[in-house]
């Protein structure tokens, strides 16, 4: 009976691998062929292997610029919440004042609101500002969606951890940055991971906000991705190496927090 359950395990787990591994995979085996074996033939591996489609992207600017100014914005979008958030999240987790309760789930409806909401007033703010077509304005926009998360996982990770640390802490004569740097915030680095994580995953994916506040300078890949379709028709095989290296590095930031995010799981904030 053991063995028995055992091996239908085994094979439900092997199935659903098959089935999450395999759109991964026929993108990276379509970036590996030309448009024509793409619309011509149905085939396990390419018959006409070629680089071609990633030296395209690695030599046009306006390919690869998109990557770097995914990354850059992203990166200002992290750190500009988790600055904000810490401090947002302690205060949340150590104290009560009038309308805690309220204000908390206020930051939990903008998570909520479509990116689409926001959209025209972003637009009308940053032409007044001067900040269209800059990195900063999309890491801001992305600030409405990623610093409530933060808050909401950092907090639940901070209720965590006993009060008596803090008040032990003041009662040694730690002045509350020391103690924050020193001693809070390594007890919840797992929390910092994963809220850095999920910012990263949403900024890096998010298209609309991207495109629309972006068109030359700061323009994204995700948008970039687009220009993939023309009169001609859509340039397959260009868009799945362009596809296969925006998994790099999101697959790059999982490997590093991997142990935060399951953590995060079993303390029931992710």
């Amino acid at each position: 009976m053991h063995e028995d359950r055992f091996h239908k395990r085994t094979i439900f787990l092997v199935a659903y691998l098959l089935f999450a591994i395999l759109p991964i995979y026929w993108m990276v085996n379509m970036s590996f062929k030309t448009n024509d074996e793409i619309l011509a033939s149905f085939s396990l591996l390419p018959q006409q292997f070629t680089w071609a489609n990633y030296a395209k992207i690695f030599t046009d600017e306006s390919w690869y610029s998109g990557y770097i100014n995914s990354l850059v914005y992203v990166a200002i979008n992290m750190v500009v919440t988790l600055v904000v958030a810490l401090p947002a999240a302690y205060a949340f987790s150590r104290y009560s004042f009038l309308g805690d309760k309220h204000l908390f789930f206020w930051l939990l409806t903008n998570r909520m609101t479509p990116p689409a909401v926001f959209l025209l007033p972003f637009f009308q703010l940053y032409t007044t500002l001067g900040l269209m077509d800059t990195h900063l304005a999309v890491a801001m926009a992305h600030l409405v969606f990623s610093v409530p998360l933060a808050v909401w996982i950092l907090e639940g990770f901070m209720s965590g951890i006993p009060r008596e640390i803090d008040e032990t802490a003041y009662i040694d004569g730690y002045s509350f940055p020391r103690f924050f740097l020193t001693i809070f915030l390594p007890l919840i680095k797992a929390g910092v991971g994963v809220a850095a994580f999920f910012c990263f995953m949403f900024s890096w994916v998010e298209l609309l906000l991207a495109r629309t506040l972006t068109s030359v300078n700061a323009k994204p890949i995700v948008a970039t991705m687009t220009r993939t379709v023309s009169a001609s028709g859509m340039d397959w095989a260009t868009l799945a190496a362009a596809g296969t290296l925006t998994i790099v590095p999101g697959a790059i930031v999982i490997w590093f927090v991997r142990h935060y995010i399951a953590k995060g799981f079993a303390m029931g904030r992710v």
